[in-house]
Parts: C-alpha cells; structure tokens; sequence
C-alpha cells in the first residue's frame, strides 16, 4: 500500500510538471553561445528545466540560474533579461568579462538574488534592477566604477545584504532613509567625502564596512544607534576627530576596526562596556591619553592594537589578567611608561606581543614563561635592563621564533656564550632570532 501511494504521488508530480518554457530554453541556449568555453554541455533540446544549474517553477519557467565556480569564461548575454521569472541569479567566482547587459536587468523583476562577485565585470553599477523583491546584491571583486545612487536603496526595500567590495566605485557616499539591511560592505573601493547621515536608521544592520577608501569627516553620531552592528569596520581612510562615548550604545559589537585614520582624543572612557568585542584594532592614528580602565572588562578581546599613537601612561596599573582570551597584543609606538605588567602572563594564549618604541623600564620577569604559545616578541627601544636576566628568562619560551631587544640595556655587556647555548632554548628562531639583542642605540 505504501509503495502504492509513492507511485501515484509521483504520477501526479510527472503530470503536474511542465516543461522548460521554450521562450527560457531559447534564451538560455543564447547565454550559452556567450561563453563559448563553457563546461556546461547544455543540450540544444530536451527539458531545460533538467539542464545543471536550473530550477524552474511547477509552470515550467526558469527561476533560478546557478553556476557558480563552473569555470565559466565569456560575456554576459543579453538574453537573461528574457528570463523574467528568474528570482536567482549566482554567477560567481567565474571568468567573465565585459560589461553587464544593464538594460536587461530592468525586466528581472522577480530577482531576490544576484551574486556575480570573484569575476572581471566592467561597467556601472545597474541601478536598473530596482526589483522591490531583491534580498540580496554581492558584485564584490569586480571592475566596477561610477557612483551608486542612493535612490536604489529608498526603493529595494527588502534588501539585507548588499556587497561591492573590491571595485572601483566612487563618488559620494550613498545615503539612507530606512532600510532592513544587515550588511553593507563598501570596502576597497574609491568612494569620497563623508558617511551621510541615515545608517541610524538600518536598525538591523550587523556588518558594516567601509574600509580603504577616501572618506573623511568626523564619524557620523547616529551610527552608534545602529544597535544591532556587530561589525564596524571603516579602516585606511581619512576619518578626523573623536571617537565619541556613544560608541558604547553598541552593546553586540564584536570588531571595532578604525585603524589607519587621523582620529584623535581619547579611547571612549566607557568601552568596556563592549563586553563582547573580540578585535579592537585602533592603532595609527593620533588617539591620546591613557588605557581606560574600564578596558579591562572586554573580557572576550583577542587581539588588541593600539600601536603608532600617543598614548601614554604606567601601563604595569593596567590590570590584562581579565584579558584572557587575548592572542595578540600591540602597544608599540607610543608614550607607555613604567615596568612590563606582570599581569599580562595571565593571558596563557597570546602569541604576538609588541611593546616596541616606548620608555618601558625595569627587567624581564622569568614569570614570562607562562606564555607557553609565544612566538613573536618586541621589546626593542625602551629602558630595560640586565640583558643577561631577560636572555635567561626568554629562554624558556619554548615556542618563541622571532625576539627583538634592540635598543635596550645601555653600557651592558652581552652574556658570555659559553654560558648560554642553543640548547637551552630558542630552538625556533627564524629570521630575526636570538642575536637582535643589540645594546648600541
């Protein structure tokens, strides 16, 4: 009986599907001839609704047109447009070339999903498909240029992810009055000016990049309502001014990439309310003060850099050993004071550390070998002493390939190498090694 009902139910399936719509297998067989290279194979007959690549609906029109990393090389055809039920488009990570058809994409009205990153696509961005059914947009690592009006994001008003990364598009930035996106990536690329205000009112909005372009201007205020961000990242670009204390208002931001700008003032006094950033990357730009202490409740941060600034301060009172989960720490490159903390060899996982160019004092703790998976240490230009207690100390980081302690241990002698040998440690040095102990400044 049971296999009774499975044979009938596919009767009715066999019955209630159609075939491909000759119009679409006309069109597809065009986009075929495009990309004479093709590895597809299509037949020139036969259902197309059964060719790779292809879903089609129960009324036999073409609705999804999938071939990604298929090693496709050619055009775009203009024929796609004739594929006006198609509601997915992914032609990615593909050897295509040229300019998109834009006029065809006018009639895809029914897109929700156009993926055509990972290829060589010239032209503009086609500001034509304003499909109000359009979920998600990624051309990313193309060779687009020109502008990107802000008119497209007022009217796809059911878009979540938008990607143009790596292109060259320029202009200004696109504005926004309302929309549910979720992710923005304008980065690498050449857009100009200031970020507009309107990405307050993406209140959905969890990744947002806009890193190695040219925009400049203070950070725009109502991006700390954006709540919901996990990600800001508007790294290499021309940002000026502060980072204001509403930047705390973004309770689930987990990467905080502002490095490489002309920020100045302090780091927001309040950022350990942060909880769960994970990547705090501020480093080369004019920020001042001290660590606020409140830093130390970023309990879940992992890599911390804040070098090429003006920091300054005793940083041995900053208590790290809250940082647990920390692997990669630099501070090189401003005005810290004081002793190396000894509250850092509680972060048991940190395999980086810079605290290079600073006017650190004091000796190197044998306690540091409780960081077991050291591999990369500088301490070079600052004020330490007794170079034979911190060669001994270092040797018992077991891990530990690249050491820099130039500039360090004014008028003392290096130790006696008949007392210290390879073998007692420093068994993975690499390039930079053991002998970068210069005392001479």
């Amino acid at each position: 009986m049971h296999h009774l009902i499975l044979l009938l139910l596919s009767c009715f399936a066999s019955l209630t599907h159609q075939a491909c719509n000759p119009f679409d297998q006309e069109s597809l067989l065009s986009f075929q001839l495009y990309i004479p290279s093709s590895s597809l194979n299509w037949p020139s007959s036969g259902d197309c609704c059964l060719w790779e690549g292809i879903t089609c609906n129960a009324s036999g029109n073409v609705t999804h047109l999938w071939l990604p990393s298929k090693g496709l090389t050619g055009t775009i055809s203009p024929s796609i447009g004739n594929l006006t039920h198609l509601s997915h488009l992914n032609l990615s990570h593909n050897r295509l070339f040229g300019p998109l058809p834009i006029t065809s994409f006018s009639t895809l009205i029914q897109l929700q999903i156009l993926d055509l990153s990972y290829n060589s696509l010239i032209g503009e961005f086609p500001s034509t498909l304003l499909s109000n059914h359009i979920k998600l947009v990624n051309l990313s690592s193309n060779l687009f240029n020109g502008l990107i009006p802000s008119s497209y994001f007022q009217q796809a008003g059911n878009l979540m992810s938008f990607n143009v990364s790596n292109n060259s598009f320029t202009g200004p930035f696109p504005s926004y009055s309302f929309c549910s996106v979720r992710l923005l990536d304008f980065s690498y690329n050449d857009f100009s000016g200031q970020i507009p205000p309107g990405l307050g009112n993406c209140s959905k909005l969890q990744t947002f990049r806009a890193g190695f372009n040219n925009l400049s201007g203070p950070l725009p205020d109502d991006l700390y309502t954006a709540t919901s961000l996990e990600e800001l990242s508007l790294a290499v670009n021309y940002f000026s001014g502060s980072i204001s204390n509403g930047i705390v208002q973004l309770k689930s931001l987990t990467t905080l990439e502002l490095y490489s700008n002309q920020l100045t003032g302090l780091i927001p006094k309040d950022i350990g309310k942060l909880t769960k950033l994970r990547h705090l990357l501020l480093h080369i730009n004019n920020l001042s003060g001290s660590l606020p202490p409140s830093m130390q409740n970023c309990t879940n941060l992992t890599t911390l850099n804040l070098r090429v600034n003006f920091l300054q301060g005793d940083i041995s009172t900053f208590n790290f050993s809250m940082l647990l989960q920390l692997r990669t720490l630099d501070l090189g490159n401003n005005n810290f004071t004081g002793n190396l903390p000894s509250t850092l060899y509680s972060c048991k996982f940190l395999t980086a550390v810079r605290l290079t160019s600073n006017q650190l004092e004091g000796q190197v703790s044998p306690e540091i070998v409780a960081l077991e998976s050291l591999s990369f240490l500088s301490l070079s230009t600052n004020r330490l002493t007794n170079i034979s207690n911190a060669i001994r100390s270092l040797m018992g980081l077991k891990n530990l390939s690249t050491l820099i302690l130039s500039k360090n241990f004014m008028d003392e002698a290096m130790p006696d190498d008949d007392h210290i040998t390879i073998s007692d440690g420093f068994q993975n040095f690499e390039a930079s090694g053991f002998w970068w102990l210069s005392t001479q400044w």
